[in-house]
Parts: C-alpha cells; structure tokens; sequence
C-alpha cells in the first residue's frame, strides 16, 4: 500500500512508519520539518504546518490511505496558551487535512485519524464501549472536536477510523516515561487514593490496531484503543512496582500532582474505564493483554 502519514516523528509515528515499511508499504510523511523527518525516518517527506495551511493535495493525492497523528502535546501544563495550541493543532490541523483531502485529484480510501479515551472524560466506574457518549471536561470537548473535523472527510468517499487511544506503555514518552524515574527510585505509589480507573495498552497493540484500522473494510467509525482489562491505580502501580522489582506504597496526594501540573492532572486522577469492545468483535487479538506482563515487555 501506499501510505501518507502526518505526526511522524512522535513515538507512535515512528513505530507506525517502521511497522509499514517492514510489511512493505509507501510511505510518505507531512511534517513541519521534513528535512529532519526524511533524515529521522529514511522516508519520503512534504513540508505541512497543520494549523496554518491546508495539507498539500500533491501529497495526499492516489495514496491507498492515510494515518493522521499530529498534535500539540498533552503532557504539559495547560496553560491558557497551551490549552489553544492543543485544541488547534488537532480541530484546525484535522480540518486542513481534510480541506487537503478535497484538493486531492485521486482521493485516498481511507482516514485512519487519532483520537483518545479523554473522549468520555472522567466517568468513575462506568464501563465505556464506543456507543458511549462524550464527556464535558476540556480534553473530552478537544476530542470532539478532533473526530468531528476527521469525520467530514467520509463526505469525501472516505471510510473514516477513529482511533481513543489509552494510555500507551512506552518507556520513552507519555505517562509511563514520566512514571518510570520515581518508581526506579523506590519512591512510585498510586496516585490520587489509587481507585480511579487507567486505561492503557501496550504500544505494540496500538500499532497493530492502527494497521488493522487500515487494513479492514468493516474499521470504521470510533475504535477503542486500550487494553481488554483497564487497572485501577493502584493496581497499575503494584505491577509497576513489580515489573522494576521496586516497592510502590508511597502515595502521591492529587494536591502534589495538580500544583505540578495543573488541570493537565486529571488525566491521572481522574481515569476512564475503557474497553476495546469494537476491536474484540472484529477479531483483534491483542498481543499484550494482561498488564503485568505488559509492563515487562514495555519496559525491557
């Protein structure tokens, strides 16, 4: 196949451009800086800012699909300038692939765009499938508008995946990466009274939904990206604890972690119970189910 792809250069970029090119696809990256990108990922790259400019037609134009990752990073404090950056790169920057898509002489078969599970936002112990309605707190109103903007393109003909990613089990970014220090240390606990549910899945698992999502005729519509059996906190940090052989009792009061991070803290103490109802009726087999081996692999 042959393949654009847009957030290249993040962690699940690279792991989704290295899992194409191993099967044997085209790939084509849109990046800011695609001197860089095509230096990083040995692949062919087009410059694209997504908040600013349509995407490049040329370079969406005859490809088999397209994979949208790009946006403003989550893990920061958010900052009223932070919380607009956020909120645009990925309604605005969406909504310039799209207006690119249009352009388009042959229009790719398929959106495969990222999403996350702050779709449903804080719902204590409701368990959450994809016919779940949205939250109201600011990350589930970005994501709205996020699938909102990806879906105008099934105007276009095109089969359109929303991928509500979990928390993904990656030592070198995102929640795990931030985790990891403390825990080392012997100074890692759960977070916020611990019952609160975290929905995470193995960054193997949520490259082979993204390749699947492009894969299948039936993908389509929102897809849960986390793992069959979410943890509580506290659970996730005994198998953090257990995974590193270090002891995970020292509590972290929410108060500590929102003087740190401000509201960006709820997405820690304030979890979704999420399951991947869509991915286990169409036959996914995750490779990663259970958490504690989970948390082996991720962290070598």
């Amino acid at each position: 196949m042959n393949i654009a792809v847009t957030g290249s250069t993040g962690l699940l970029g690279r792991r989704l451009v290295a899992a194409l090119l191993a099967r044997g696809d085209e790939v084509t990256v849109l990046s800011r800086d695609p001197e860089r990108a095509r230096g990083v990922l040995g692949v062919a790259a087009e410059r694209w800012d997504p908040p600013a400019e349509p995407a490049p037609a040329g370079a969406l134009s005859g490809r088999d699909g397209v994979i949208h990752l790009a946006g403003e990073p989550l893990a920061q404090r958010w900052t009223t300038r932070a919380r607009d950056a956020i909120r645009a790169s990925r309604e605005v920057g969406t909504r310039n692939l799209v207006h690119g898509l249009s352009a388009a002489a042959i229009t790719p078969g398929v959106l495969v765009s990222a999403s996350a599970v702050g779709f449903y936002g804080p719902r204590g112990d409701e368990r959450l499938d994809e016919s779940a309605g949205p939250g109201s707190d600011f990350l589930a109103a970005v994501c709205v508008a996020w699938e909102r903007e990806a879906q105008a393109a099934e105007e276009l003909g095109m089969r359109v995946a929303r991928v509500r990613a979990g928390v993904v089990l990656d030592p070198h970014g995102g929640a795990l990466a931030k985790m990891l220090p403390p825990f080392r240390l012997g100074i890692g606990g759960p977070v916020a009274g611990g019952r609160q549910w975290l929905s995470w899945v193995h960054a193997d698992d949520i490259v082979a939904i993204y390749l699947a999502a492009l894969d299948g005729d039936a993908w389509r519509g929102p897809v849960n990206a986390s793992a069959p059996q979410p943890a509580r906190n506290h659970d996730f940090s005994r198998a953090l604890g257990r995974a590193l052989r270090r002891p995970a009792l020292l509590p972290v009061p929410a108060l500590a972690l929102r003087a740190l991070y401000g509201d960006m803290a709820q997405i820690v103490t304030a979890g979704q119970r999420v399951v991947p109802a869509f991915a286990l009726e169409h036959g996914f087999a995750f490779r990663h189910p259970d958490l504690d081996e989970a948390l082996r692999s991720a962290i070598g």
